[in-house]
């Protein structure tokens, strides 16, 4: 019997489970034959690219109803150790009892995290990063008209004007405008940087800077947060927000479990992983999503932490260590074209392609697009073991994107 463990139930950890599945699945072996394990902390797969929305409990998927049907073991708890010497991981179940498991093919797929600022009142901070996060934001919201009327009672600081500060600044003009009358919500939008949208390049920012000029965002650029108090921020220049709601996007970090892998990491943290989505110098360890430096050969870019990344390196890597196992050639890692497709709230959306970020839809026409990815494709099937690994293997990905014929319909 060979162990697969794969530390991690998000995209990665779903997919990479999936496709080393159905390899098993193709050479006609058992589930003793090929054990493959998931450990996670939660019961569920969190849709995390929707936490910026409204009822954020219902941006899960219930995991046992992934992985249960294609024969894939969970155990429910906390990883706190790796030991790549005895190939061995160590979680807490919720039981408070500590599980040993071995492997001998492990994927690293735990994800990413926020990266909390050191300021006075960061206690004060909310973010949208976690579904308890966003659960907690969405609690907070729903209590405002409890509030004392004062000053700040419906205004939101969004801090970090990146692809997650966009997104929640902008819908947060729809959610509180559900509680609040408009002339009475203020969102401003907080950057350190002198332009909005610092890494999407200069394609899209024009209709990024349409979309929160017709919403009434207030853009602060060149500046940072220097304290959080229960009702104001202070920024780095000196000015004063009155602001019940203060939200933090700003920089992510991949998951800490990377740093109990021996090897080279970028500066986010991520493994450097070969074309396999291998870890240099470990050849039992992969690494997938959000945990990996992965480089898309057409390109020569190292790929964005995002959903649209972690599903293909799933599918790559719970492919490769099945095969590996196997005696099978490993595939290399090719990801999807690259597509940024940012929604801005009540202003619809922007669509772009390639890495120069080509814009090729605005507004409601691309806000189509932005909410078939996250309420069809980004969905794996539940109770449902064929489509689910007809969908798995490194050949397989979300539907074709055809911009002409988003464009023509």
């Amino acid at each position: 019997m060979s162990n697969i463990l794969i530390v991690g139930g998000g995209f990665a950890g779903v997919w990479s489970a999936a496709s080393a599945a159905k390899l098993r699945r193709a050479h006609g072996l058992s589930e003793p034959d090929l054990r493959i394990t998931v450990v996670t902390a939660g019961d569920d797969l969190v849709i995390r690219p929707r936490l910026y929305e409204a009822d954020a409990d219902r941006m899960r998927v219930p995991l046992d109803r992934v992985l249960g049907p294609i024969g894939v073991r969970r155990v429910a708890g906390t990883v706190t150790g790796i030991d790549t010497a005895t190939r061995a991981v160590t979680a807490i179940r919720r039981d408070g009892t500590t599980a040993e498991l071995p492997y001998d093919r492990l994927v690293l797929a735990s994800g990413s995290q926020v990266v909390r600022p050191k300021v006075p009142g960061a206690e004060h901070l909310f973010d949208i990063d976690t579904l308890a996060g966003a659960a907690t934001l969405e609690a907070h919201l729903r209590r405002l008209p409890e509030r004392p009327a004062e000053a700040g009672r419906y205004t939101a600081v969004v801090v970090g004007a990146g692809f997650t500060g966009l997104e929640i600044a902008t819908e947060l003009i729809g959610r509180l405008g559900d509680i609040a009358p408009a002339d009475r919500i203020r969102v401003v939008l907080v950057e350190r940087l002198e332009e909005v949208g610092p890494e999407l390049g200069p394609g899209p920012r024009p209709a990024i800077e349409k979309a929160l000029a017709d919403l009434g965002v207030e853009v602060r650029l060149g500046v940072s947060v220097a304290e959080v108090t229960r009702d104001e921020v202070r920024l780095s220049d000196g000015s004063v927000i009155p602001a019940a709601t203060v939200v933090w996007t700003a920089g992510m970090t991949a998951s800490p479990l990377t740093a109990a892998i021996p090897g080279a990491k970028d500066r986010l943290g991520r493994l450097d992983v070969d074309e396999h989505l291998r870890v240099r110098g470990l050849p039992e360890v992969f690494a997938a999503g959000d945990t990996a430096a992965a480089v898309s050969p057409a390109e020569g870019r190292v790929v964005m932490q995002s959903c649209q990344h972690a599903v293909p390196q799933g599918k790559f890597a719970g492919h490769n260590v099945a095969a590996d196992l196997l005696g099978e050639a490993l595939v290399t890692f090719q990801p999807m074209p690259y597509v940024t497709c940012l929604a801005l709230g009540p202003a619809g959306a922007v669509v772009t392609a390639g890495w120069d970020r080509e814009v090729q839809m605005t507004e409601q026409q691309a806000k189509y697009l932005k909410t078939t990815i996250n309420t069809e494709w980004i969905y794996p099937p539940v109770d449902d073991p064929a489509a689910l690994l007809e969908q798995a293997g490194p050949k397989a990905e979300f539907p074709e994107y055809r911009p002409e014929e988003r464009r023509a319909s």
